[in-house]
């Protein structure tokens, strides 16, 4: 299976009456917490919409909502056109849902689990093949709760796929997967969307949202604080660059800062990677190549890119840790 590839999902209808799911004004609490506070968002038909946010900002609850799952305290929530809460047994059958942490029973087989989950739907894929394209052919007789995380994360999205959902939700798709694992998931992804399936996940990967996304939203405590294409997203303010470079960690950047135009801002961003963000022109550069030197320091790696998603992440929600 290749990016792009169809999978022989129900293909939608290019003429959607109404979006995928349409979310207004959704508000939850959990006693005096308010979990989600006057959310918006809008997944288009077809399309792949990846929502972000810091631990607790509401993401978790939104798509329970979504699911069906959580009743919502206040707003409209409409997923293929229904009520989640009220219309639960027609949109069940219409969705896939593959929750954080797996979900499976611990002494089941995962072909048993998997064929369990295909004989309740309509018009199921083929279990075997699901298995095989996921890279689970040979664990189909191992019990779940010896699968590694990462195989029970990918029974856990063939479960969500076997029934040929036209929305699939994602909660960290990929958690626990090593890069190839990861990479399948990703064109699995780009698969459905082919197939005009529409997917909503939730991941803490900044270049997972940047890759698969057509549309993010990021939340904070509950609110929708920025939203659009991953382009637009980093495109927003043109100028504002990030050059990098790798040296030995723990420099003295006091002289630094002091040497470059004001409105730059510089840390070491982890261990002996340091960051310099702003308007970066050629007198930046040569200032930051002087200050190397007489540092006695050899710059490595010395790279000029506009800001990532993660930049416009941390940017919008801080860099303290969040429980």
């Amino acid at each position: 299976m290749g990016p792009g590839d169809a999978l022989g999902f129900r293909v939608v209808s290019p003429h959607p009456q109404h979006p995928a799911v349409e979310v207004s004004g959704l508000v939850k609490r959990y006693g005096s917490t308010v979990a989600v506070n006057g959310l918006d968002l809008t997944l288009e038909t077809g399309t792949v919409l990846a929502l972000l946010g810091p631990n607790g900002a509401g993401k978790t609850t939104t798509v329970e909502v979504c699911e069906g799952f959580r009743a919502a305290d206040g707003g409209e929530v409409r997923v293929l056109g229904l009520d989640p809460k009220r219309d639960g047994d027609r949109l069940r059958p219409r969705i896939g849902v593959m929750p954080q942490g797996g979900g499976g029973y611990p002494g089941v087989r995962a072909d048993e689990m998997l064929r369990l989950v295909a004989a309740c739907a309509a018009n199921p894929l083929d279990p075997a093949w699901l298995l095989d394209v996921l890279g689970l052919s040979s664990s189909v007789r191992t019990p779940y709760k010896r699968l590694s995380g990462g195989q029970q994360q990918r029974l856990s999205l063939a479960c969500a796929l076997v029934g040929r959902p036209e929305l699939v939700f994602l909660d960290e798709p990929t958690a626990g997967m090593d890069p190839q694992a990861r990479r399948l998931v990703w064109e699995l992804v780009s698969a459905l969307r082919a197939d005009g399936v529409s997917v909503l996940l939730t991941t803490h990967l900044m270049d997972e949202a940047e890759a698969l996304a057509d549309h993010v939203v990021i939340v904070d405590a509950g609110r929708v604080v920025a939203q659009g294409s991953p382009a637009e997203l980093t495109e927003h303010h043109a100028d504002d660059r990030q050059l990098r470079f790798r040296a030995r960690p723990g420099l003295e950047l006091t002289l630094l800062r002091a040497a470059l135009p004001e409105g730059l801002q510089v840390r070491e961003a982890s261990r002996g990677t340091y960051l310099v963000h702003g308007t970066i022109d050629p007198q930046v550069l040569s200032t930051v190549t002087s200050w190397c030197a007489q540092q006695g320091v050899l710059a490595e790696e010395l790279t000029v890119a506009r800001r990532s998603l993660e930049d416009v992440f941390l940017e919008l929600t801080g860099r303290e840790l969040r429980s």
